[in-house]
């Protein structure tokens, strides 16, 4: 795990969605991420986790596909999945925080994601 980690702010999209005919809405911006940033925390503007970095499209397999080069495009798993098995662990719950709300500096946020950062081992 890096001891410094890569910050940055970006623009999410919701996920696609049909429309009408039948096709998928084209998503919006997407934070850069880069290789390794699996299991790292996708958070909002005030540090709330809204969930964890996945994977990324196979852009080839999409252009194959599709006919269209896709550019970063990422995926995380949701928060409330992951909130709902944290909260099955023995221990886990009773240390989980509320969301936060007010308005915070980017570099607290980043902070609070600093000292919130573990590594987790699975056996």
């Amino acid at each position: 795990m890096s001891d410094s980690g890569s910050w940055g702010t970006a623009t999410c999209s919701k996920p696609k969605t049909p429309k009408e005919d039948g096709k998928t809405q084209s998503p919006g911006n997407h934070p850069r991420l880069s290789p390794g940033n699996s299991g790292g925390a996708l958070a909002d503007e005030h540090g709330n986790v809204m969930g964890v970095v996945s994977a990324k499209l196979n852009a080839a397999a999409a252009l194959a596909a599709s006919g269209a080069l896709p550019e970063n495009v990422n995926y995380a798993v949701k928060s409330s999945l992951l909130l709902s098995f944290l909260e099955s662990v023995p221990d886990v719950a009773n240390k989980l925080k509320a969301p936060v709300t007010a308005d915070r500096k980017f570099e607290d946020v980043v902070k609070s994601a600093q000292d919130a950062a573990a590594l987790v081992l699975v056996y």
